[in-house]
């Protein structure tokens, strides 16, 4: 079986050129930006943790709550984790809700019921599913790993918030896209949309609007 396609900094930046060929749009993004930054995580359970965190939250206080974590939990495991009382966990910045995810995480990776590490031989649509059958974890989340972890080039996190406030700005929408509208606007940059995603977050983070938003729910 073949391995699924896993971006590169070389390939980042010739499907970012691609695609500024084919769209007006983009095409003005790279050339005030220049390509996108790759932004790549290290897969794993700390990395998908912290992704929970980062929901419905701003990304420094998420990173700020994982950095408390680790200060207490190093190195950062399922079974450490489980071992983690509420008021510890509530002390370093974890709703009781997102604690209860990330205990819901880590029991299914101690139990055997999700193997992280052989994702990346799979494809998105199985990646979606295995990831989204723990509690916690919804469709954010999921394209996050994806885009962000094992680097798929065509995830398409559609309700990202700070991605919406970037498509509007740069497609110059009447109103912010929802969702489903987000959706329907990344179709036309398959099967590059993480590039194309890179690049919008690129334009949004060289020039934020005055409020940063907060990272939409699962």
């Amino acid at each position: 079986m073949t391995p699924p396609l896993r971006l590169t900094r070389q390939t980042l930046a010739a499907a970012a050129h691609e695609l500024a060929r084919r769209d007006p749009d983009l095409k003005a993004i790279l050339r005030r930006h220049g390509p996108p930054p790759l932004w790549s995580r290290r897969p794993g359970f700390g990395t998908l943790l912290h992704i929970i965190l980062e929901q419905q939250v701003s990304l420094a206080s998420a990173r700020a709550a994982y950095r408390r974590l680790q200060a207490i939990a190093s190195p950062l495991s399922p079974e450490r984790f489980l071992l983690l009382e509420d008021t510890a966990l509530k002390a370093v910045g974890f709703s009781r809700q997102k604690a209860h995810y990330g205990r819901e995480l880590a029991q299914a990776l101690a139990a055997g019921q999700l193997d992280l590490a052989g994702l990346a031989r799979h494809d998105d649509d199985i990646v979606r599913r295995s990831l989204m059958r723990i509690t916690g974890i919804g469709p954010w989340t999921a394209e996050i790993y994806l885009l962000m972890v094992l680097r798929r080039p065509d995830a398409w996190p559609a309700g990202d918030l700070a991605l919406a406030v970037a498509v509007q700005r740069a497609t110059r929408q009447p109103a912010l896209p929802n969702a489903d509208e987000l959706a329907e606007i990344g179709a036309r940059w398959r099967p590059w949309r993480a590039v194309a995603a890179r690049m919008l977050w690129h334009d949004y983070l060289s020039d934020p609007p005055r409020r940063t938003p907060k990272q939409p729910g699962r």
